[in-house]
């Protein structure tokens, strides 16, 4: 891997995280309002009241609106795995390929017939049918964000595998380790928790905006009540399925949690840094050093975070590079020296099969297993391992704007929800405010969660077992180029559309109760 064309890297992975995050612009008020919806039509078919169909009707227009776009920019993401990314597909393609096939089949099969039937059978099916149909969508929606997310949970802890050596391929073991795994479970809660308060926020912003315009104000106030007491109950949720991400990245992903608190020299009671700002340190260190200009910490609780313990000992970036005896962690030099000796004994392996000398091959086999947890760390061996260390400033950063910015989420649910009970929520004007211009913040925090997940393991594809230079295609970087600026337009075409369309609906406003008669 000497002559690695980083220029086709580079471009590959930053068109798949303009699709990404893209696709993650419509994904989350996906899950979350298809939910919120199916709780306003629950209402109305126990209460018969025609207003909640009225309000379960307007936002379930704007849930079709993001459907579809969302759709789009999905289906482009997973081809990009054969076209940018085939020597990955191939290595672990039997096991990855497994939660997106059931995700078509399964999940996007039920969320795609029924959503039919929700958006065009009000008048043709029962209530009780409609509000199953409503709510199967909002399941299906939801399974189809947990076999992608155990997609991605397996790429961050590799389990539930076997590397078979005369195939050079990784094939599934146990499926139930995959779906089970202590990080696709946890991944998977936080993530559809976080999209649940963005859908929130979003239905509370836009509600807010019709109360400043002294518009459909018991519409608005109706929305808000649910999407508060929905959007509190899955921020305390967040904030507890956050805590064991935090636990598990410390267990299986320490380089990522030491960029993402700045951590250099490991230590026992380790503080943590709730504010912080950044500057490279003038001292010549190799790494160079991320010092901090200005920091607020929280004495131990870094260590009790991690591994909730006070007094545990929390490995830093040193101690991941340079190794640490004393706590039996392994320098990156060590751990690419026995990647070397898997990825040099496999090729031997190869060889001696194909020359029929079982022997032989045995040993080479032998070799190779006890080697293969340091598999990925080969293809660096002749390298500045320093590579191997994500961006500390952005994984920092995104990681306490994030919670930051979840807090507020928590604190907004709260106000609103007691100013409503109230019912001196409209004389609020800046609570109103507050609440309208939540909804891009909100919108930043979900995209800030995928960058400390994603940048914070980079280099690896599949953590400790095959990095970014190993698993892109052999293509040209400039037909990636090509490709990445086509997608960029093409997508902000579709968000600027997306925004145009939703804001027309919102200005419209619901259907007033004439037209609703006459739908009936």
């Amino acid at each position: 891997m000497e002559n690695v064309d980083f220029s086709l890297v580079d471009w590959s992975r930053a068109q798949f995280a303009l699709t990404a995050m893209y696709h993650w612009l419509f994904v989350p008020l996906t899950l979350g309002l298809s939910f919120i919806i199916a709780f306003m039509e629950t209402l109305y078919v126990r209460t018969g009241n025609p207003e909640w169909k009225r309000i379960t009707k307007f936002w379930m227009t704007l849930f079709g609106i993001n459907f579809a776009i969302g759709v789009a920019t999905g289906i482009i993401l997973e081809f990009e795995f054969g076209t940018n990314w085939s020597n990955y597909s191939w290595f672990v393609g039997d096991i990855f390929g497994a939660p997106l096939a059931i995700e078509g089949i399964m999940a996007f099969f039920l969320e795609s017939t029924f959503i039919a039937v929700m958006f065009f059978g009000w008048n043709k099916v029962s209530k009780k049918f409609h509000l199953l149909s409503t709510w199967l969508v909002a399941i299906g929606s939801n399974l189809s964000a947990l076999w992608i997310l155990v997609a991605n949970a397996w790429m961050q802890y590799p389990a539930g595998m076997k590397f078979n050596p005369d195939t050079a391929r990784n094939e599934m073991q146990n499926f139930w380790e995959v779906v089970f795994s202590p990080i696709a479970i946890n991944k998977f809660l936080h993530t559809v928790l976080s999209a649940y308060v963005l859908a929130a926020v979003f239905v509370i912003g836009v509600s807010a905006w019709y109360l400043i315009k002294r518009r459909e104000q018991l519409f608005a106030k109706k929305s808000m009540k649910i999407a508060a007491i929905f959007g509190l109950a899955a921020s305390v949720l967040t904030i507890f399925t956050g805590d064991g991400s935090a636990r598990n990245m410390a267990t299986y992903q320490p380089m990522k949690f030491a960029a993402m608190e700045n951590l250099y020299d490991g230590k026992q009671n380790a503080p943590l840094a709730a504010i912080g700002f950044l500057q490279k340190d003038a001292k010549e260190t190799d790494p160079k050093k991320q010092d901090f200009v200005f920091k607020v910490e929280i004495p131990n609780m870094l260590s009790y975070m991690a591994f909730l313990n006070p007094n545990a000992y929390v490995p830093g970036i040193y101690d991941l590079v340079k190794g640490n005896k004393e706590h039996n962690i392994l320098s990156y030099k060590e751990r690419s020296e026995k990647g070397k000796i898997a990825i040099n004994s496999l090729a031997e392996y190869k060889m001696a099969k194909k020359s029929g000398n079982d022997s032989l091959a045995s040993v080479a086999l032998k070799r190779f297993n006890e080697n293969y947890a340091h598999f990925g760390y080969g293809y660096y061996a002749n390298r500045d391992l320093n590579e191997l260390i994500p961006s500390v400033p952005t994984t920092f950063y995104s990681f306490r704007i994030m919670v930051f910015l979840g807090l507020h989420f928590l604190a907004l649910f709260l106000v609103v929800f007691i100013l409503i009970r109230k019912d001196i929520l409209e004389k609020k004007r800046f609570i109103l405010y507050t609440a309208l211009w939540s909804i891009p913040l909100a919108y930043i925090a979900s995209e800030l969660g995928w960058v400390v997940a994603e940048v914070g393991r980079q280099p690896w594809v599949i953590q400790d077992i095959l990095p970014t230079i190993a698993a892109v295609s052999q293509i040209k970087s400039s037909s990636v180029q090509i490709t990445f600026w086509l997608f960029f337009v093409v997508f902000t075409t579709l968000l600027i559309a997306e925004i145009k369309i939703m804001i027309s609906q919102i200005k419209k406003g619901p259907e007033t109760e004439n037209t609703l008669k006459s739908s009936n």
